[in-house]
């Protein structure tokens, strides 16, 4: 099914009957990545999964947009489909947009899986590697002249999403991973479940003991092992927490 905002063309499928639980994906995925949860999900609920603008078969946007301009385009979405109160289930960036939405918007219960939302802690490594390239991107451009060469170190610096995003979809990546969110977070009134893997790297456990401690209403449900797509890696678990906290 196809959804209109600012004359692009947003995806989503729609499926079940019952109470609504809408799906937000992670940067680099999109909404197939919750195919084996989505599906029996929907025997008992109506299960809406979307494809973020930039991603799966959505249309990128037209300007660089941050957090704020991906949460009124889901603002858009629910409007249109005339739902209040939705039930949310975000991962990674999914849940910088549940966190946001929930912080102003009449919402039902919402599980964060992994989610970001929490500015990244930065070691002087990052910083190191930073400046680095700032310096080295200097020498190449302004003192040999080398487009090309260029490139080709982009390519080699950047994290996998960085690399395999468009030019404009990595200058939205570069604004959205540093946008902090924990002002928000206690403006949320809806029951909330923290689904963690203890070994996640991109959103690490550090990240959920903030949203724990600041989220009026949560509880943390830790994967021992798991990383940064722990609702896949014991989907099993998972999918028992969505059906009793939905039910």
């Amino acid at each position: 099914m196809i959804f209109e905002y600012q004359n692009r063309k947003v995806f989503y499928e729609d499926r079940g009957k019952g109470d609504v639980v809408i799906f937000l994906h992670g940067w680099g995925c999109d909404h197939k990545i919750f195919d084996s949860i989505t599906t029996p999900l929907s025997l008992t609920h109506r299960v809406i999964a979307i494809d973020f603008p930039g991603f799966g078969e959505s249309e990128e946007p037209d300007s660089v947009w941050g957090v704020e301009d991906y949460t009124r385009c889901f603002e858009a979405f629910c409007r249109n489909l005339g739902i209040t109160g939705p039930n949310l289930v975000g991962h990674s960036f999914g849940g910088r947009v549940s966190i946001l939405f929930a912080s102003r918007n009449e919402t039902g219960r919402i599980v964060l899986a992994d989610a970001a939302g929490v500015k990244p802690r930065r070691s002087l490594k990052y910083y190191a590697k930073v400046y680095s390239y700032k310096l080295a991107k200097w020498f190449i451009l302004n003192v040999l002249h080398d487009e090309n060469r260029m490139e080709v170190y982009r390519a080699k610096s950047g994290s996998s999403d960085y690399r395999n995003a468009s030019p404009r979809m990595k200058a939205i990546l570069s604004k959205v991973v540093n946008e902090d969110l924990k002002a928000e977070m206690p403006k949320i009134k809806a029951p909330t479940v923290l689904f963690w893997g203890t070994e996640d790297k991109a959103t690490p456990m550090r990240d959920a003991r903030i949203m724990d401690s600041l989220i009026p209403d949560t509880g943390l449900i830790t994967v021992p092992g798991a990383g940064h797509f722990a609702f896949l890696e014991n989907r099993g678990m998972f999918l028992s927490v969505l059906q009793n906290f939905f039910k």
